[in-house]
This record gives C-alpha cells, sequence and structure tokens, in this order.
C-alpha cells in the first residue's frame, strides 16, 4: 500500500506479527533510464529487507522503461517483478496506467510481447475487473493466457468502485474458469469467518492477499495460518508494534510534521480494529500539534482501548 507498508513498515510487522508468507511491495513508477537513480528503488534493498520475502511491483505503461526497471530489480537479486494493472485512483487511471490499461487490451498485448520475451525473471500481473466494468477483464484474460506468467492477483471490483460496494465474487468466479494462470484472490478479508466463506466457495485458490484487512487487524494473517482466534489480549502486543514502529519512523523522518502525517495515514486503518475506533481517528486527524497527538494515543492505551469484536 503506498504510503504506508514500505520497509520500515514490513519489518516491525514481521516482528510482531506472523501468518504472511511475502509481501508484494508497494509500486515503484517507471522513469526512463537517463532519469533512473538509485532512491527508486531504496525501499527495495534486499539488506533493508529481511524480515519478509517481497516482490517488487512496478506501474508503468512504457515496455522500455518496465524492461529497464525489471532487469535492475533482477540484478539485484529478485527473482519476480509485478507489474501493476489495479492501481484505481484517477491520477493513475487517467494515464493509462494501473487499472486505467486494462480497457486497452491490445495496448497490453503489446506491452507483454516486448517484455516478456527480455526480462530476465518472472512476471506476475495484478488487476482489477476493469477501469469503468466488471466486463473489461473478460476481454484481457485471452491475451495474459498467451504469456508465461508466474501467476495473476484479482481484485474483485472495478477502478470506478475504489474500495466501496462488496466484491462481485461471481466476476471473480468467471474469471477463474477462464485464466490458465494461478490466481491470487485480493480483496475485503477482514476476519476469519469471511476468509472461510471465502475458501469454500473457491477452494482452488491457495493464495491470498491482504492489504487494508491486515493493517486494521494485524493478529488475522497468523489466525488464518492457525484457523483459530484464541489471543486473550490483543491490545498490549498491538502498543509493542505500534511503540516501536512509531520510534522508528520518529528516527527516520525529518521533522514532526512529516511523523504526525504518517502516524495519522496509519491511525486510518489502525482505528478500525478498535471499539469506538472511529471517534479516536477523528481526534487523531484534527490534531496537527505533535505532543498533542502522542497525549491522545497515551490515554487511549491506558484507559480507553478494548479490541473490537
Amino acid at each position: 500500500m503506498k504510503g504506508l507498508t514500505d520497509a520500515v513498515f514490513r519489518n516491525t510487522f514481521a516482528e510482531h506479527f506472523d501468518g504472511f508468507d511475502s509481501a508484494l511491495a508497494p509500486f515503484v513508477t517507471t522513469v526512463a533510464a537517463d532519469r533512473f537513480t538509485d532512491r527508486h528503488v531504496r525501499d527495495l534493498l534486499p539488506h533493508q529487507n529481511g524480515r519478509m520475502p517481497i516482490e517488487p511491483q512496478i506501474l508503468g505503461n512504457s515496455a522500455d522503461d518496465f524492461s529497464f526497471l525489471a532487469r535492475h530489480l533482477f540484478d539485484m537479486g529478485y527473482p519476480d517483478v509485478n507489474w501493476n494493472l489495479g492501481c484505481p485512483f484517477r491520477p493513475v487511471t487517467k494515464k493509462r496506467r494501473g487499472s486505467g490499461l486494462i480497457p486497452f487490451p491490445g495496448q497490453v498485448d503489446e506491452f507483454l510481447d516486448k517484455t516478456v520475451a527480455v526480462i530476465p525473471g518472472r512476471l506476475s500481473i495484478k488487476l482489477r475487473l476493469g477501469r469503468n466494468t466488471p466486463d473489461e477483464i473478460v476481454k484481457l484474460l485471452p491475451i495474459l493466457n498467451r504469456y508465461p506468467l508466474k501467476e495473476i492477483t484479482i481484485h474483485p471490483r472495478t477502478a470506478r468502485q475504489m474500495y466501496a460496494g462488496r466484491p462481485d465474487l461471481d466476476a471473480f468466479e468467471v474469471c477463474l474458469a477462464q485464466s490458465r494462470h494461478p490466481v491470487v484472490y485480493n480483496g475485503d478479508i477482514t476476519d476469519l469467518k469471511g476468509f472461510r466463506e471465502l475458501s469454500t466457495r473457491f477452494p482452488q485458490i491457495d493464495s491470498w492477499m491482504i492489504g487494508r484487512g491486515a493493517l486494521s487487524r494485524p493478529f488475522l494473517p497468523g489466525i488464518i495460518k492457525s484457523g483459530k482466534d484464541d489471543i486473550p489480549d490483543k491490545i498490549a502486543p498491538f502498543q509493542a508494534f505500534y511503540t516501536d514502529l512509531f520510534g522508528r519512523y520518529q528516527e527516520l523522518l525529518s521533522g514532526p510534521g512529516h511523523l504526525l502525517d504518517r502516524m495519522k495515514g496509519f491511525w486510518k486503518y489502525f482505528a478500525v480494529g478498535f471499539e469506538n475506533g472511529a471517534v479516536l481517528e477523528k481526534r487523531i486527524h484534527h490534531t496537527f500539534q505533535l505532543p498533542r497527538y502522542l497525549q491522545i494515543v497515551e490515554r487511549f492505551f491506558e484507559e480507553e482501548a478494548q479490541w473490537e469484536g
């Protein structure tokens, strides 16, 4: 998740929680070769990602720029890279990047024809049902089937939906029947009951991607792996995780404003996991001084924190 699940977060998460086998790193946007610097892949340096295996993710629509960046990542030691055809945000889609490229299967075909043959490792693709309508992916799947992809990850919403409404599981089932590649399910996995319902409906799926659900309920991947939710106290381990996370960003980020903005971004998701979390998130959102933020969070953990449900 761009702006959130960077190497600091991934490493801290892996120290405190289990359940994830690997992570898809936030996307790196392609640039022309003569504009590339090491800063573009700073978050992907292998020595900074020892806690959890990761797969780099690339956003772009230029085959030449994509191939250049992919080869650089393979040279860094990564066996796989992911092409992002799922980002739903309008500044991205209007440039025919992310899910904005799904309605143009011919352009996708040309892109894959140029890249798959020249990159030295495996390629996976993350995508949605379409930009505007859920049938757009149906026209794209026959093209994807012609290429030797590692896997495809499908979020069963359109870009127009963003993250609203329910995932279209019927459309996802159609995709499963038409794809010759291994398929990863992504979308609205927020508790063990919901995961069991999905895995019962789609028994052929053995890989699952969790984003927002794990930010809000970081115990969830481990609960899914063990098949039971028997953690008696979730507050203390979450607070230990948060304390380490805050301390590491405090050392890394310059100035209290940057630190406060980063924490506000996390609490949009963290607060979901707590009873009356919306009240806490509102307090934090309307706080503009770091000392006041620290008072709010300290009081919350001391007097108010109760894990949701």
